[in-house]
C-alpha cells in the first residue's frame, strides 16, 4: 500500500475511533469532551483524511460525478458530517443524539464498503 493510501486509511480509523470516543464521553458527561485537544484534533484528522482522499482521487483520475462510487462516497460523507453534528452538538434530546449517532456509524460503514468495493448502492451491506 502506498503512503497516500496508508495516510487515508489511517485517518479513517482515527476519525471513526475519535467519533465513537467523543460520543461515549458525551453520554458520560466527561470533562475530556471539553478539553482543547478533543476540540482540535478531530478537525486535524478529518482535514488530513479529506486532503488524502482528494489527492488519491486526483492521482488516480477518479472524480465525483464521473465515477458513481466516488459520487456515492461524497454524498454519504456529507450525510455523515450532518449526522455527526447532530449526534455530538446539535441534537436537542438524548434520543435525537442517539439516533443520529447510530445513523452516522451506519453511513460511515457504508462509505468504507463503497471505498473497498468501488461500487455504489445499498446492496453492499
Amino acid at each position: 500500500m502506498d503512503i497516500l493510501k496508508t495516510v487515508h486509511v489511517g485517518c479513517v480509523v482515527l476519525s471513526l475511533s475519535g467519533f465513537v470516543l467523543r460520543g461515549t464521553w458525551l453520554w458520560r458527561d466527561s470533562p475530556w469532551l471539553r478539553a482543547r485537544v478533543t476540540r482540535v484534533l478531530p478537525h486535524v484528522v478529518d482535514s488530513t483524511l479529506l486532503a488524502a482522499g482528494i489527492a488519491l482521487a486526483l492521482r488516480d483520475s477518479q472524480y465525483p460525478f464521473v465515477h458513481a462510487w466516488l459520487t456515492a462516497k461524497l454524498i454519504a460523507l456529507i450525510l455523515y458530517i450532518l449526522l455527526g453534528s447532530i449526534a455530538l452538538k446539535y441534537g436537542q434530546t438524548p434520543r435525537q443524539r442517539a439516533f443520529a449517532f447510530g445513523a452516522a456509524i451506519l453511513v460511515f460503514l457504508y462509505i468504507v464498503a463503497v471505498a473497498i468495493t468501488r461500487r455504489a448502492g445499498l446492496g453492499l451491506l
